[in-house]
């Protein structure tokens, strides 16, 4: 009798366990030390019944990455249309992102923090379509917040500075986020979980007095380089 042919959920639920232990077995080998035959072993598997699920480890890494970025996207998003307010926004955003990262230490340390291959990597090969498919979701949450920075701005920006202060207000995050992860904190603070709040109230602080800041001195320095193009009127030699 022919076996039974597996339903689509049956079949997706498969390819998410999959994804589960490839990132348990990334987070023991690295991106060198893993293989397929490793990751078949893991799930009691024969190594070519996964190439009836992804097609190589590329494969496997680029859709872990993906659906990385598209959970972080929808936990991001949830947390920012609850608020009216840009700058409550903000903060949401914050403390998410945030969440996230402690929650799924392996998964942000993939996204985020091992050397890994990029989309520059996959150009030109039969994965660039994957792999871009993985950077569209990934600067999805880029966007989010560079938009959530503009409403806190309240008028248009210059493009290069509101790019400058989303990668400012992401690195503020990113480093207290590495920082709690490998335990640095811990030997700064006797209780690193008192300052969490702070840390994020901070960055919010931080991060609307820079864009001031930053606005202002783009003002400052355009109204500088009007005066000093300006024509002057030249002197009267006494006659």
């Amino acid at each position: 009798m022919p076996r039974r042919r597996r339903s689509d959920s049956e079949i997706e639920a498969v390819r998410e366990r999959i994804l589960d232990e490839t990132l348990d077995l990334f987070a023991v080998a690295g991106w060198e030390g893993f293989s397929m035959r490793k990751l078949a072993a893991r799930l009691n598997i024969a190594a070519k019944t996964l190439y009836n699920y992804f097609g190589s480890q590329d494969d496997l890494y680029l859709r872990l990455l993906t659906r990385g970025f598209r959970q972080l996207y929808s936990a991001l998003s949830s947390a920012a249309f609850a608020n009216d307010d840009p700058r409550d926004r903000l903060s949401a955003l914050a403390e998410v992102y945030v969440d996230f990262a402690f929650t799924h230490v392996n998964l942000y340390n993939l996204m985020f923090v091992w050397h890994v291959p990029k989309y520059d990597d996959y150009v030109g090969t039969s994965m660039e379509n994957v792999a871009l498919t993985e950077l569209a979701a990934a600067l999805d949450n880029q966007r989010l917040l560079a938009a959530t920075i503009s409403e806190c701005i309240g008028h248009a920006v210059d493009e290069d500075d509101l790019r400058f202060m989303t990668i400012w207000a992401w690195s503020q995050l990113h480093g207290y986020v590495a920082a709690v992860n490998n335990n640095l904190i811990g030997y700064m603070h006797p209780d690193p979980a008192q300052i969490h709040t702070r840390m994020l109230q901070q960055v919010r602080s931080i991060a609307t007095a820079e864009m001031a800041a930053a606005l202002a001195g783009r003002d400052d320095t355009a109204s500088a380089s009007t005066h000093s193009l300006a024509p002057t009127t030249p002197a009267t030699e006494p006659g």
